[in-house]
Formats: C-alpha cells, structure tokens, sequence
C-alpha cells in the first residue's frame, strides 16, 4: 500500500530529521509507536517493516527511540542468574 501525506512546508523541517527523507522518518515513527503501544507485536514485524536484514538492526532502531524490549521477568532471571555467579563474599570482621 502506499500513502500520500501532504505537509506544509514550513513544518517539514520541524517533522523530518535531517539526514531522513519525509517518507522514511514518517514510517519510522509509525513503527515506532506501534511497537512502543503493542499494535506490532515483534522485533521481526519491525525488522521487516524497516527492511533491515537483521533482528540486530531493528533493536538498535528500538533502542535509539527509547523503547526497551526487557520485561520485569527477564530482569529477575538475569539478577538470579548474577547473584549464582558472583555470589555476595561474608563480611570480613574487622581487625
């Protein structure tokens, strides 16, 4: 599918990053907010979306707009995880 949006030019500089074209900046920050609401359920959809051809490529994307794909869950696994690894040492007493 493809979609026209007509923007007046005095406000193309304020919606369009430099260095993006309109149409690239404007798909990017519907993926961006679809993913960040839940309407785009995985990294792939947004991998493929954006064309790029790797699951690496889409977190950074994710990354530079502050959406953080860690759950609560995920984050106690990895602190179990680090306290089996790197137990806490005693206290030592002190001389």
């Amino acid at each position: 599918m493809q979609v026209t949006v007509e923007i007046p030019d005095q406000f193309v500089s304020q919606l369009v990053p430099e260095g993006l074209t309109a149409s690239r900046a404007l798909l990017e920050e519907a993926v961006a907010g679809a993913y960040r609401e839940g309407r785009l359920k995985t990294v792939e959809q947004v991998r493929q979306l954006l064309g790029y051809g790797t699951r690496m490529q889409a977190a950074t994307f994710l990354l530079q707009h502050e959406i953080y794909d860690y759950t609560a869950e995920e984050f106690e696994k990895d602190m179990a995880t680090f306290e089996r690894l790197f137990p806490a040492k005693p206290e030592q007493p002190r001389a």
